[in-house]
């Protein structure tokens, strides 16, 4: 096994140096890094994540707290926060909350507690008084995608505002008649966004004038299946129909568009359809939607996690985040 002693000497510096240049703490000149990154490639040389624990008195691994694992949404957010992580030089630990209330107090109550992690990233979770109170505890950086949290630094998106975004599009387009696929009440959990959406809807149609029918708002469960069955709903039942739809989610738009080939409507000219999220696959269908950049959420947090290690700046409480309106093809005028 190649040494620090090798590397050093090939690279004709000492070894504190390379220790600084490979941990990436202290100074060291650009030219002596490139030369001691140059030799510890050539020798092979891999830092043992023990010694460097030992030295920095750090794990360089962060903890990732997540709801659902075969969610799109999540998993893009993982995977955001992830890449920008392992470049860095940093592992991920993950934990999965869920359901069960045993399981997720164990998460905060022993497996954080475990010192095994520099820091923790919690995605899209509402934690509660005692739950903040334990990760406070921990005397570690943490970072919330999704609050607000007040005790904590969160990164939030509007998602009234981001509502209001896609049906005012739909309105501008001259659209009165518009639907609305939201969520089950069993998966209105975590911040409530699926009611922050639909309150976003209403508010948009109450600004245009237009008084919400409850036979346009229907219930799915975030999956392009839930999409297809809330929207075949929409489109097959007797009375009035909408010539819009909006969809809380982008896999639930895809579902809606679905449906509606499925039953002969033609999308945008019979029906538009407008979702939120920037799903990967909404170019594909030519999606309208909010993209709310969801792997850049992820980097996000990632790098404001990282700069909270390295105490370079001083941040605030709470920090929104964009998000923007694609107009592509499944939108038109009525």
């Amino acid at each position: 096994m190649v040494s620090i002693d090798e590397v050093a000497k090939l690279a004709g510096v000492s070894t504190a140096t390379v220790s600084r240049a490979l941990s990436g703490r202290g100074h060291v000149s650009p030219a002596s890094r490139e030369r001691v990154r140059t030799a510890a490639e050539a020798l092979g040389y891999v830092v043992s994540s023990r010694a460097s624990s030992l030295a920095s008195g750090r794990t360089r691994n962060i903890g990732v707290i997540v709801p659902f694992l075969d969610r799109w949404f999540f998993s893009t957010v993982l995977s955001g926060v992830s890449s920008a992580l392992m470049r860095a030089g940093y592992d991920i630990t993950l934990y999965n909350i869920t359901a069960d209330a045993d399981v997720r107090r164990e998460v905060f109550a022993t497996f954080l507690r475990r010192q095994r992690v520099d820091a923790v990233i919690a995605v899209s979770i509402e934690l509660d008084e005692s739950e903040t109170q334990l990760l406070l505890e921990l005397g570690l950086p943490v970072i919330a995608i999704g609050g607000p949290n007040p005790r904590l630094r969160t990164l939030t998106v509007d998602d009234t505002a981001v509502a209001r975004l896609a049906t005012a599009h739909l309105l501008g387009l001259g659209h009165r008649d518009i639907a609305h696929i939201g969520a089950n009440p069993e998966f209105d959990l975590d911040f409530h966004i699926p009611t922050q959406r639909r309150l976003g809807f209403e508010q948009a149609l109450a600004d245009a004038g237009i008084t919400p029918n409850p036979a346009f708002l229907e219930p799915a469960d975030f999956t392009v299946d839930g999409g297809f069955r809330a929207a075949k709903q929409l489109l097959g039942r007797p009375g009035p129909r909408p010539t819009a739809i909006f969809a809380a989610s982008d896999e639930m738009a895809i579902g809606a568009i679905l449906a509606a080939r499925d039953l002969g409507f033609r999308v945008p000219q019979d029906l538009s359809i407008i979702g939120i999220d920037g799903h990967e696959l909404g170019e594909f269908f030519q999606l309208s939607t909010v993209d709310q950049f969801p792997i850049a959420q992820g980097e996000r947090a990632a790098h404001e996690v990282l700069a909270r290690l390295d105490q370079d700046r001083e941040m605030s409480a709470a920090s929104e985040l964009p998000f923007e309106l694609i107009v592509r093809g499944t939108t038109a005028r009525v």
